[in-house]
């Protein structure tokens, strides 16, 4: 194999292990070890979702964006996302602080992909805002903060902190949604 073409699948095999690990991460959160658990779930949560970050700028630097990485990368993202949350929802002690701006998360995603389905029934694409990217890296952020807590128990503030992260992507998820919903009543 040249190494043009391994070059080339570098961002696919990223998205593709972040899917992978994702489970992973949620089953290792969801352990609720402190001592092993965590910790691995936190590093491969990192790698994870700077994967993100990595596998989406090198295939536009080297202009090698694929159908498949076009459709598989957003899945992943809400792969990770999505299984993160349930599997925090099971260990939290956090009650409605957390569950709220989750299930704002969970619904804004299964909404949007559902409308996006829809529009390209119609021919009609919705394209991914920059608001809505910054409200992924939010929402990574705050996760990771939540996995970081119980790694660092002796900073109190930490658990905190990802709670008013997770509120603040939140919000934003729920601004970005109704934006999309609005960008598509003409077509509906």
């Amino acid at each position: 194999m040249s190494a043009n073409i391994m070059l080339k699948s570098v961002p696919n095999t990223m998205t593709v292990l972040r899917l992978a690990a994702a489970p992973l991460v949620a089953a290792l959160v969801w352990a609720d070890d402190p001592e092993v658990g965590y910790p691995v779930a936190l590093i491969l949560f990192i790698l994870a979702s700077v994967s993100d970050f990595f596998d989406g700028w090198m295939a536009r630097r080297l202009q090698i964006v694929s159908k498949f990485g076009t459709m598989l990368d957003p899945i992943a993202d809400k792969v990770l996302i999505g299984v993160c949350l349930l599997a925090l929802a099971k260990v939290t002690s956090d009650g409605w602080l957390f569950f709220v701006p989750a299930l704002v998360i969970m619904f804004r995603e299964f909404f949007v992909s559902g409308l996006r389905e829809f529009m390209a029934g119609r021919s009609v694409s919705i394209p991914v805002s920059q608001l809505a990217k910054w409200k992924t890296t939010l929402q990574l952020v705050a996760i990771g903060v939540l996995i970081a807590a119980p790694v660092f128990p002796e900073l109190d503030f930490i658990n905190t902190a990802g709670l008013v992260v997770l509120w603040v992507s939140a919000l934003i998820t729920a601004q970005t949604g109704i934006a999309y919903f609005r960008g598509t009543l003409d077509h509906v």
